[in-house]
């Protein structure tokens, strides 16, 4: 018996330790943004390709409805759980006139350690380049992800 709950006690150790060094492989949640973007409060969907190349879908459900896709190079940033983060993509809006455009990202990451959640912080400015150029250069967002190995 006491040999039983010695073995679980070492797993459970392995496995806090194990969990505490690795990092997620996809996030899901939402991101709020604060000025007027195209892709602005949006579901938020995030997934590594490797530790340090991330690709996050952004599906804006209000008007405009939008679709941005971002791809994200993480590099650690200040110890455990926080990478800053940086790249770019574009973007589609289909409500009311089609609108393209591309946009760039720059954040910090934070992985909290002992439950599968996500925090993040951007800037995330959008260049218009279809039906009217325009450059919205202040859209801050932060996000909360669910996240999974």
């Amino acid at each position: 018996m006491k040999r039983t709950g010695l073995i679980l006690s070492i797993v459970f150790v392995l496995i806090a330790a194990s969990a505490k060094a690795q990092d997620y492989k996809m996030g899901l949640g939402i991101r709020l943004s604060s000025n007027p973007a195209i892709v602005n409060n949006s579901i938020s969907f995030k997934y590594f390709f490797t530790d340090k190349t991330a690709a996050e879908a952004l599906f804006s459900l209000e008007k405009p409805f939008a679709l941005g896709l971002l791809v994200e190079q993480h590099q650690p940033f200040m110890g455990n759980g926080f990478k800053y983060f940086y790249g770019g993509g574009a973007y589609a809006a289909f409500s009311g006139e089609k609108t393209v455009g591309l946009q760039g990202v720059l954040g910090l990451d934070y992985k909290l350690p002992s439950i599968p959640f996500n925090l993040s912080v951007d800037w995330k400015p959008e260049l218009t380049l279809a039906n009217q150029v325009s450059f919205e250069p202040a859209a801050l967002g932060l996000s909360a992800r669910f996240t999974f190995k």
